[in-house]
């Protein structure tokens, strides 16, 4: 799940780099990349990934 999320994150990067678009002086290209690199950080130290309870 992770790993999605930052897919998305890294997608939403490049069509803001591609257009040159910022949104705000908050969302900005360096700022979903960072986003992005945090969720591929926990989804590498297996958080966010399917995992069941066994009984």
């Amino acid at each position: 799940m992770s790993a999605l999320v930052a897919a998305v994150l890294f997608l939403l990067a490049l069509i803001f780099e591609i257009a040159d678009v910022a949104v705000g002086s908050v969302v900005t290209v360096t700022t979903l990349t960072t986003a992005g690199l945090l969720f591929v950080a926990l989804h590498l130290a297996g958080l966010g990934g399917s995992w069941s309870l066994k009984k």
